[in-house]
């Protein structure tokens, strides 16, 4: 009887659906995975629709916005544990780190969207009783036939009641946004590379490079749902925009990020984002180091590499 090869069976198995559940996603508009199969034992292909229009991720210069990548890989998180690590539903998913780096000119914005195609391999997988507690995701996304991005993120799970402890007071997903502080005006949309007001996370205050991070919990896409503390998406994003605003007046795109996800940034309370241009940068790439402190702590760090357009 010859052997099985089941990592080749694996792979030939069509792409099971992606339950919106699994993604934590409350508006089904919102989940840009469309299908997933294993390929080995803890390799995986995972498919996403970018859409042409979306009302936050907006083309600009001719190019997809690259926090499409982030945001694609950020739900590959949740899927991937629930639908082959077995983490139950309930459970919390703590973001380490995400390290990411794509080549723009397959950001192309060819007036349709994009069909994207994540191959992703587990590594360092950590269980506790049964289920994964701690995994590293390495992915290479492909568009078309070419590669688009490679990305790395670190990732912890941990059940209810651990989580409970963690967060002491904060957890309690009310409370929380009943002590949420008002969002503070935003900074001008133009200098930081967005179209609306509504969409910018900055709000100005004494310096150039300094900001308040402004927290809009009514936003629809950075708050699909309440939480108990700032999504890590947003931090992102406020990243991308100070970046943005160090590169005018030159039209610049992030083509990279180097996150650290050290503490949680609270709703109630002021938080900081400071922003300065890094001298080691590439020909051709401008990189900037962006910092959140709340409580006069470090609580984020994220590098951001800037191609010009």
């Amino acid at each position: 009887m010859p052997a099985l090869d089941l990592a080749n069976d694996e792979a030939a198995l069509p792409a099971a659906p992606v339950p919106q559940v699994y993604i934590h996603k409350v508006n089904p508009a919102e989940v840009l995975l469309t299908g997933w199969r294993r390929t080995g034992p803890d390799a995986f292909t995972v498919t996403a629709r970018w859409p042409h229009a979306h009302e936050f991720y907006a083309a600009r210069h001719g190019l997809l916005d690259p926090l499409l990548l982030s945001e694609s890989v950020r739900q590959t998180l949740p899927l991937l544990s629930h639908a082959a690590y077995d983490v139950p539903l309930g459970h919390q998913l703590l973001w380490q780190d995400f390290h990411w780096e794509l080549d723009p000119a397959a950001l192309r914005d060819e007036g349709r969207g994009a069909d994207v195609e994540l191959r992703i391999t587990a590594t360092d997988v950590r269980y506790r009783r049964g289920r994964a507690a701690d995994l590293v995701l390495q992915v290479q996304a492909w568009r078309g036939g070419a590669r688009l991005a490679e990305a790395r993120t670190h990732f912890t799970v941990q059940d209810r009641p651990v989580y409970d402890r963690i967060r002491g007071p904060y957890a309690d997903v009310a409370l929380a946004n009943a002590r949420a502080l008002p969002a503070p005006p935003p900074a001008p949309a133009s200098v930081l590379g967005r179209s609306r007001d509504e969409d910018v996370v900055l709000s100005c205050v004494d310096g150039e490079d300094h900001w308040r991070l402004r927290v809009d919990t009514s936003h629809p896409i950075l708050f699909d749902h309440p939480v108990d503390h700032v999504p890590g998406m947003l931090l992102l994003e406020a990243a991308r925009q100070a970046a943005q605003f160090t590169s005018r007046p030159r039209a610049a795109v992030v083509v990279g990020m180097e996150t650290r996800f050290i503490r949680y940034a609270e709703l109630d309370a002021p938080c900081r984002i400071d922003a300065r241009p890094l001298p080691d940068a590439p020909a051709g790439r401008q990189r900037v180091l962006v910092t959140a402190r709340q409580h006069d702590e470090e609580i984020f760090t994220d590098v951001v590499t800037l191609g010009e357009v």
